[in-house]
């Protein structure tokens, strides 16, 4: 499932790098894990680690932060490529192509970012398999924050006006968890799918991994401005797309 990446490319990458411009789901989901890491007390001198980091965009703003070593990892080969050849902000940063549910050891790192990575799991084995190679790339203490879909949205709600749209549910026989089709609304539309699991399936998998401590935290939203008001945020926040798991190891 992760490597419909391969083929959205350089198509997928200005839709998250315009992310405070293009897509209010992605302003909000930036915002947020960077108001954690700073009441985390920040990146610098840590060993950061990204998962689905594709182009590295999250990669860069921990690299940017200050982060002692900072390593980006995707299972697509093809964002992979464009990372590193990036222009401007990858010097010192590592990328690597490798399957995040067969996640090699590249630590001890202090922090573990994975922004939409979990939800790409096919299946329980592959969700869980994730959170037992963060856990063992993890010094006792790191921490793991997480961005994951909120389930249960569609099709009761509709999220175009913040970026992306759900078009259907998939109830496989035998799979552990609906399999969602959507659409990353860039012009033009980028299809795109992946597994609607409950959040109750991660916390699972993260003790079973052997995290001590697991916490929620719900979407924060950017300042108002011209473009997009209070108004607009608190219809966000009504039904935000994301939250943020942190774990500590």
């Amino acid at each position: 499932m992760l490597q419909q990446y391969d083929t959205l490319g350089e198509r997928f990458e200005p839709f998250v790098e315009q992310s405070v411009s293009a897509a209010a789901f992605c302003a909000a989901d930036t915002f947020t894990l960077l108001g954690e890491l700073d009441a985390l007390g920040g990146v610098k001198g840590l060993d950061a680690l990204d998962l689905a980091c594709g182009f590295g965009y999250y990669t860069r703003l921990l690299a940017r932060a200050g982060a002692r070593r900072t390593v980006g990892v995707d299972v697509s080969g093809e964002t992979i490529r464009l990372a590193r050849t990036r222009p401007e902000g990858t010097e010192g940063i590592e990328f690597v192509v490798a399957d995040a549910a067969a996640l090699p050891r590249l630590g001890p790192f202090d922090l573990v970012t994975a922004v939409y990575l979990f939800n790409h799991a096919p299946d329980r084995a592959a969700l869980r398999a994730m959170f037992a190679g963060i856990r063992d790339n993890l010094r006792p203490g790191g921490r793991l924050l997480a961005v994951v879909p909120n389930p249960g949205a569609y099709p009761h709600v509709d999220w175009s006006p913040f970026g992306v749209r759900i078009l259907d549910r998939v109830r496989e026989q035998d799979a552990d968890a609906p399999l969602l089709r959507a659409l990353y609304l860039t012009e033009p539309p980028v299809p795109f799918e992946f597994r609607e699991w409950p959040h109750a399936e991660y916390g699972e998998a993260a003790v079973l991994a052997g995290f001590t401590s697991i916490a929620w935290h719900p979407t924060r939203t950017p300042p108002p401005c011209a473009a997009r008001d209070e108004a607009y945020w608190a219809s966000y926040r009504s039904a935000p797309v994301s939250s943020l798991l942190t774990c500590v190891a």
